[in-house]
């Protein structure tokens, strides 16, 4: 028999991955405050030197955790034109993922709530914020380019509202589960945002 010899690369991705693991456990568990190098490389099986090695720093940790997270929290929607019917499908796949609430979506959240008290997070998040609403911006003036979506809608206080909405919705699942429907909740909302956007 023989053994297939891991690539340089591979080991890495493989260490960086166990590490961005362990990172979102124990935000998951215990908060970004709990959150040291040495504590991510025990619970990964490294050192902290390689932490830091890979990261640089718990900031730089953080920021990468942060976009992991938000990376794909909604499938689906890559190749898909910007518009209403993007902006839309957004909306819905983003509360039923809510519904699932992995590990992912807590840690993303969790990291977010913490952002308010300003600390080394608020400008990761600021920009993370800034990403999340440009590409609704996109979606609303595409729209209105292109007819789908009234002309008189604004696109930078819409867009706001929306990331309002849905990380407000994403707040009220960790805080009390068992309240929110998201199967219901992705109904009424994107019917209701189908409804105040769609030029009729």
């Amino acid at each position: 028999m023989t053994t297939v010899r891991r690539t340089q690369k591979q080991r890495r991705d493989e260490a960086e991955a166990a590490l961005l693991a362990a990172a979102a456990e124990l935000v998951d568990e215990q908060g970004a405050g709990a959150l040291t190098l040495a504590r991510v490389g025990e619970r990964a099986g490294y050192s902290r030197g390689l932490v830091t090695h890979y990261f640089g720093s718990k900031r730089a940790l953080v920021e990468r955790l942060a976009r992991a997270a938000q990376a794909g929290f909604v499938p689906g929607l890559d190749g898909l034109p910007p518009g209403l019917d993007r902006l839309l499908r957004l909306i819905d796949g983003y509360i039923g993922e809510l519904g699932r609430m992995g590990v992912p979506n807590r840690v993303f959240l969790k990291l977010w709530t913490e952002a308010a008290t300003p600390s080394d997070l608020t400008p990761i998040f600021r920009e993370r914020d800034e990403a999340f609403l440009a590409d609704l911006r996109e979606d609303l003036a595409a729209g209105i380019a292109d007819g789908t979506i009234r002309d008189d809608v604004a696109p930078d206080p819409t867009a706001l509202a929306i990331v309002a909405q849905l990380r407000g919705v994403g707040m009220q699942r960790l805080v009390d589960p068992g309240r929110v429907d998201t199967e219901v909740l992705r109904t009424h909302v994107t019917g209701h945002w189908r409804r105040a956007l769609a030029r009729t």
